[in-house]
């Protein structure tokens, strides 16, 4: 196809409020050797979807036969909110503060897909934002939207890397850009370094077992007592690796209002989060990334950071769940938060 599709896409893409866009040859990653070995590590933690959509990872034909090119877009979410200072506060990861990242992403992903038909009548094509077993970060280092950095986010050199992916496959062979060739990262360690549970195994290398973002997220159940002691206050994913990277000191805010955070969910008050019934959690959070979690996971991330912090007015609050909470790993956490409060 003509450079001009490729233009009137991009164009068209930055209109529908898509900050990155790039397009890559559908064509096996350059990093599945790196997926493959970080499995056979045993850095996949209990995230057996990993293990099991390997083999898919290996083309992008797996989502769309026939698959010629990958449109990869980004979305730049919220700036960071206040710091809570509080004991009975905690933190949440930028991009699950305001509405459901992915049901924008399948929108937008949905309405540049309508104006791809638009311009050539016939196509294939088929968004994707997360669920899919796409490299997502690999394709858009190839689309020419960044690099991948130390800490394996993508780092775009005039965005920073508070971006959220998303990726049109398509059967048209549309001009493709060039790959992002060089990292420059240098020799800048900050994100390795600034990580409490040393989860970086090597530059470019997470192992999700240290992890607090897959601790406090994929998790489920009781949590290890190594673990359980180093949350840092997040109760819903960890920042801390791109809080303190360079490339994002002038990074701009997002610009869409969907993804601006919540003010309560800025810094959250963990004591009414143990108040909340069922009804309660559901409609906190209906329309919100942090479903992921669950009223279970999220509740028992609340007990954990108010026991490590010794909160004594969550007490009454943790011995009723401790009690009566119909969730074993809800029980479980208020225990073990009781037990850590009530220490020396």
């Amino acid at each position: 196809m003509s450079e001009s599709l490729a233009d009137a896409l991009k164009l068209e893409a930055n209109r529908l409020g898509f900050d990155l866009v790039g397009i890559a040859p559908a064509d096996a990653p350059d990093d599945l050797h790196f997926l493959r070995d970080w499995l056979a590590q045993g850095c996949a933690a209990e995230m057996g979807y990993m293990e099991r959509q390997a083999d898919a990872r290996a083309h992008p034909s797996s989502i769309l036969d026939g698959a010629q090119s990958v449109i990869m877009v980004g979305i730049v979410y919220c700036a960071q909110g206040p710091v809570p200072e509080e004991p009975h506060r905690g933190k949440i990861a930028r991009y699950a503060r305001g509405a459901d990242y992915h049901a924008l992403l399948w929108k937008r992903l949905d309405q540049l897909k309508a104006w791809l038909e638009t311009q050539v009548p016939g196509v294939r094509a088929r968004g994707v934002a997360d669920t899919a077993p796409l490299l997502e970060r690999d394709f858009a280092r190839k689309a020419g939207l960044g690099w991948i950095g130390k800490n394996t986010m993508l780092i775009s050199p005039k965005l920073g890397s508070f971006t959220l992916l998303g990726a049109l496959l398509t059967d048209l062979r549309i001009e493709h850009d060039r790959p992002f060739a060089f990292d420059r990262c240098g020799t800048c360690t900050r994100c390795l370094d600034a990580c409490p549970t040393d989860a970086f195994i090597a530059p470019h290398r997470l192992d999700a077992r240290r992890c607090i973002s897959y601790w406090t997220i994929e998790h489920r159940g009781p949590i290890d007592d190594a673990m359980a002691t180093s949350l840092d206050g997040w109760v819903f994913g960890c920042d801390i690796c791109q809080d303190v990277c360079p490339w994002n000191r002038k990074a701009p805010a997002g610009r869409e209002p969907a993804l601006a955070a919540r003010p309560d969910w800025d810094n959250p008050d963990l004591l009414a989060w143990l108040e909340l019934d069922e009804a309660g959690w559901q409609i906190m959070l209906r329309g919100s990334a942090q479903k992921r979690a669950k009223r279970a996971g999220l509740l028992r991330n609340a007990c954990l950071v108010l026991g490590m912090r010794k909160v004594a007015e969550a007490e009454t609050r943790l011995e009723r769940l401790s009690e009566n909470d119909a969730d074993p790993t809800v029980r479980w956490a208020a225990s073990w938060a009781l037990n850590r409060l009530r220490e020396g």
